[in-house]
């Protein structure tokens, strides 16, 4: 997904106004569920196009827990299907659709009660184990184990001797959010999908009642220009009111927006093998492993402010520490946090003042003929809605439709990863890169890491660190304009990359590097670049006043004083 790849799909994009051009679907929103519908409905063998209107994954998706779980305390709420479903859907992308993002990772269930606690929550990780295995396919992970108190404070030596009486360690399993959702929209263009980042829907074309595509505006450019399709798929996760809005207000899914903040802290402040899942008095805390980090959250409270940007405030952050501080032996403090990210979830809305109570399913209408809206849901039962998506788009079509062979579509990186991971020892003697670098390139690239390291034989200089952020190599700053659609030095150290949450300074030192790097490879001018920098450091640091303010009001506007730049939401 190269600048060049971008600039034809525009072309093509804006060629199906002209007879018997049409897209059978055009999809909106670049998230995991828009990305996943692309990917679903171009292996159908339809005619696809999708836009985002800044870059993928730069709402939701890449701002999750970074968690493919089924919902351990949706069983409690006996949602048995859909605990099902997710853990389904883990099971595939760990062993098939995506085994080079999605890992097994060991938590702990701390117990804080003799007697009734440990047969109460070990038939209900038990019936959690159980229901991984009713699509007939391996789970993927380990079966829970039991541990004494003893055993517990092994695994993690850094918490309390009085915060549990022993524990169960499960598995769920980890994702880089937002690197799924580029391998989803690459793959997806690697079968024909046309694809365009920061074009953003202004209008809905109408022929009577009938939606028949959009006008869209190239944040890039400037320009406007019209995509006709036979059917059109809203995918805009907290924004689907507001694009629902722009065709009809009868029939209308309602979305709320949940906010959830996270913590990152570098792995050396606590010492533990496992993550944790802790209870709290609204919903649970998790504390979970990230490479060289742990990443501890997650909120839930309501939010109606800028959708765009929202900010994680001084309470929220104080929030997260007071209660993972009750079961460690040294509490974490303001200082100990690397990087804070604050992600909206869009939520069915329903009558329950709680945002912690309204339900993770997922909805799919069909409010006028032409357009399907998909709302609701969680991260990792994207594929499935995603299909339920298309499946409803498709009963619009007049002709004969495959059904989802997603279940059987590997992501770019996937085919040949264990194979490429085997042999990475031989990798990094032929090509000089260290094995533990060549480990953290196939976790982010899986058997593409070839191409991050072809870069590097054509330019040694590129297998050096970027400044402050020593895990990543300048390689990837280049592999991400080049493949992976990122336009700007935000979406390089944001979400091509993870800078922007495990740097202490946030990516400031390594913004210019990165600038420097993709001006020519976005035909830039001097001063663009500088105004690339100029943006990422004003952005970096609103956040962090942002998180010194005392509630969501002040934080919000706080973060709203970096501007935008031209392209960005």
């Amino acid at each position: 997904m190269s600048p060049e790849f971008r600039r034809e799909s525009l072309a093509a994009l804006a060629a199906t106004t002209e007879p018997g051009q049409e897209l059978d679907l055009l999809i909106v929103g670049g998230g995991v569920v828009g990305t996943g519908a692309a990917l679903d409905a171009v292996t159908r063998g339809l005619k696809v196009g999708i836009v985002e209107m800044n870059d993928w994954a730069s709402g939701t998706s890449s701002r999750s827990s970074k968690l493919i779980h089924g919902g351990l305390r949706y069983l409690e709420m006996l949602d048995f299907g859909l605990v099902t479903e997710a853990l389904q859907e883990r099971g595939l992308l760990i062993q098939r659709i995506a085994p080079h993002l999605v890992r097994p990772v060991p938590f702990l269930y701390p117990l804080t009660r003799r007697f009734v606690e440990r047969p109460y929550v070990g038939a209900g990780i038990l019936l959690y184990d159980t229901l991984g295995m009713t699509s007939g396919n391996s789970r993927g992970v380990p079966m829970h184990k039991h541990l004494s108190k003893r055993a517990t404070l092994r695994a993690a030596p850094s918490l309390k001797d009085d915060a549990m009486i022993g524990s169960i360690r499960y598995y769920d399993a980890q994702v880089d959010d937002a690197r799924l959702v580029a391998d989803l929209v690459r793959t997806a263009a690697s079968y024909g999908a046309y694809a365009a980042n920061s074009v953003r829907v202004v209008d809905f074309l109408r022929e009577g009642e009938r939606v028949v595509g959009a006008r869209v505006h190239n944040q890039l450019d400037g320009g406007e220009f019209e995509i006709r399709a036979k059917q059109v798929v809203n995918a805009t996760g907290v924004w689907t009111d507001e694009t629902q809005a722009m065709v009809t207000d009868r029939g209308q899914l309602k979305v709320r927006a949940s906010k959830g903040i996270h913590l990152v802290v570098p792995r050396d402040r606590f010492q533990s093998t496992v993550g944790l899942i802790l209870r709290t008095e609204k919903s649970v805390l998790f504390v979970i492993p990230w490479g060289r980090h742990w990443i501890i959250g997650t909120t839930d409270t309501d939010w109606k402010l800028d959708k765009a940007h929202p900010a994680a405030s001084a309470a929220d952050i104080d929030y997260i520490l007071d209660h993972v501080n009750k079961v460690l032996k040294r509490p974490l403090t303001r200082e100990d946090v690397e990087g804070v990210y604050a992600g909206l979830r869009p939520l069915l809305a329903g009558e329950n003042d709680s945002t912690a109570k309204l339900s993770r399913e997922h909805v799919v209408a069909h409010p006028v003929p032409g357009l399907v809206v998909v709302a609701g849901g969680k991260y990792t039962t994207y594929r499935i809605m995603a299909k339920d998506a298309v499946d409803e788009a498709v009963r619009g079509l007049d002709e004969r439709v495959p059904s989802s062979c997603t279940e059987t579509i590997p992501l770019l990186g996937a085919v040949g990863y264990k194979a490429a991971w085997n042999r990475r020892h031989r990798t990094s003697e032929e090509t000089g890169v260290h094995v533990a670098r060549l480990e953290h390139l196939l976790h982010r690239y899986g058997s593409q890491t070839d191409e991050v390291l072809a870069l590097i034989a054509q330019d040694p200089s590129l297998a050096e660190p970027l400044p402050g952020a020593d895990d990543y190599l300048r390689a990837e700053v280049v592999y991400a304009v080049t493949h992976e659609g990122a336009l700007h030095v935000n979406d390089v150290l944001t979400r091509r990359t993870r800078i922007s949450i495990e740097a202490w300074d946030r990516g400031v030192a390594a913004a210019p590097v990165a600038a420097e790097l993709m001006a020519p490879l976005l035909g830039w001018s001097d001063e663009h670049r500088q105004e690339e920098v100029d943006f990422y450091l004003a952005r970096v640091e609103a956040e962090r006043a942002s998180q010194e303010q005392l509630d969501d009001v002040s934080a919000d506007q706080v973060r709203l004083s970096a501007p935008d730049l031209p392209g960005a939401v």
